[in-house]
């Protein structure tokens, strides 16, 4: 054991008089983390508004109906639009420099309101709608977003006065409908003689001193029916989400990992150099010098991981929400992780240069399915199945649990539980492949 501790301290007081490469070790991970985390949200937990979205909207129809939609597009905070021709506007969104276009059709105001009673098989007017391929998820919030303002405004256009034309021609059409049962016919025809008295005290009366834009508001129309109460889904309902939390979890294990690839091509350059032949004229095991090692790589990742963690509690606003017993679990089993991941490096690499640049391809490979980077839910279904199957996504899961989530110490026992089967697997195989005599 005297060797062993002897071993072990050998290799904290190397890595650690590296100044510099410690300092890098610990500060790389917090700037990225920064960077990542005030691109999702600010120090105050996410309560920073989104920016808006930057559109472009082109009137062909030049109509008083699509003035109104143009103006309400414009009002929406949730949007930033200009007005420009559709061929301006096509080539800006093919430039990248906005997210979506939306042209209005000629005639879109006249065919809007009929378009409302035209059934499923009916003629409607078509909204073109160009949007940058890249911002894909952008498409959906402007789609409802248009969808919302037009029927408020066509549905308020059409019941009102400014409409009767319209439901004139449209009770024309029912009552001359041969094909139409009589009761049916009788029945709709009352409906828009219903409306067109509507629309006659709409015209009659309306609201004084309204302005414009407040009286086109004025009549009926239709709206979604029902209205919405965003909550965040957090540890606690007076703790907004911080999405600082996520980023440093993620690079924390991206840095540590990569410092496990480095103890690993350190202990291939020890062959090289010939102190490997030294430490094995001693009287010391196999499983002694390799336990050493992996005792001595788990040591730096933990204190390591626990330094950026300090800084992001102390600077970045980040809290141990759920349970600090599986937080601290969940740290120890990731840096035995990296110990083992890092001695198997060295046992199945052959030289430092080869293993190191493979190394760090694996290594990125495993932060980028575990989630570190891109959020695990944005992943296709199959892929999100499949990245179970990698220990990081264990990890970040694991820290996202006991930090802005904050679950019970329960919730710790699973991501434990696998990186201290993976650490096992790595250490044993990379124990048996470990060539003693070379």
């Amino acid at each position: 054991m005297n060797a062993f501790l002897a071993l072990v301290r050998k290799d904290l007081y190397l890595h650690f008089s590296n100044r510099r490469a410690v300092l890098m070790s610990i500060i790389a991970p917090i700037l990225i983390a920064a960077f990542f985390g005030s691109l999702f949200g600010s120090k105050s937990g996410g309560s920073g508004k989104a920016s808006p979205v930057p559109i472009a909207i082109s009137d062909l129809d030049q109509s008083p109906l699509t003035a109104k939609i143009s103006a309400a597009l414009q009002a929406d905070p949730s949007l930033a639009v200009q007005s420009l021709d559709a061929d301006a506007a096509l080539a800006q969104v093919k430039a990248g420099k906005l997210r979506a276009a939306i042209v209005l059709p000629a005639g879109f105001g006249e065919q809007a309101g009929r378009a409302l009673f035209a059934g499923p098989e009916g003629k409607r007017p078509e909204i073109t709608l160009h949007y940058d391929p890249s911002q894909a998820m952008v498409l959906p919030m402007v789609r409802g977003l248009l969808a919302q303002h037009v029927m408020q405004l066509v549905s308020a256009d059409t019941f009102s006065g400014q409409g009767a034309p319209v439901m004139k021609d449209m009770r024309a059409q029912v009552a001359d409908n041969t094909a139409l049962p009589a009761e049916q016919r009788q029945e709709l025809t009352a409906m828009f003689d219903s409306i067109a008295r509507v629309q006659e005290r709409s015209a009659r009366a309306p609201q004084a001193g309204a302005s414009a834009a407040e009286s086109d508001r004025s009549g009926f129309a239709m709206s979604p029916p029902f209205s919405t109460r965003e909550l965040e889904a957090s540890a606690k309902a007076d703790v907004p989400y911080n999405s600082y939390a996520h980023s440093f979890a993620g690079m924390g294990v991206q840095f540590i990992l990569m410092m496990g690839v480095d103890i690993g091509v350190a202990l291939l350059l020890m062959r090289r150099q010939g102190l490997w032949q030294r430490l094995r004229a001693a009287p010391l095991s196999k499983a002694r010098l390799l336990g050493s090692r992996i005792a001595s790589c788990t040591l730096i990742s933990l204190i390591i991981f626990v330094l950026i963690y300090a800084v992001a509690i102390a600077a970045f606003g980040v809290r141990v929400q759920g349970s600090w017993l599986g937080f601290a679990a969940v740290l120890l089993a990731f840096s035995l992780l990296t110990a083992s991941f890092g001695l198997l490096i060295a046992a199945l690499g052959k030289s430092p240069e080869a293993t190191r640049g493979l190394a760090i391809l694996a290594t990125l490979l495993m932060v980028m399915l575990g989630g570190a980077w891109v959020p695990s839910f944005v992943f296709p279904e199959w892929l999100q199945t499949a990245s179970l199957f990698i220990p990081t996504r264990w990890a970040v899961d694991g820290l996202d649990a006991m930090t802005w989530r904050g679950l019970p110490f329960s919730e710790a026992l699973a991501p434990v539980g696998v990186m201290l089967g993976f650490a096992l697997a790595f250490g044993a195989l990379a124990i048996a492949r470990f060539s003693w005599e070379e």
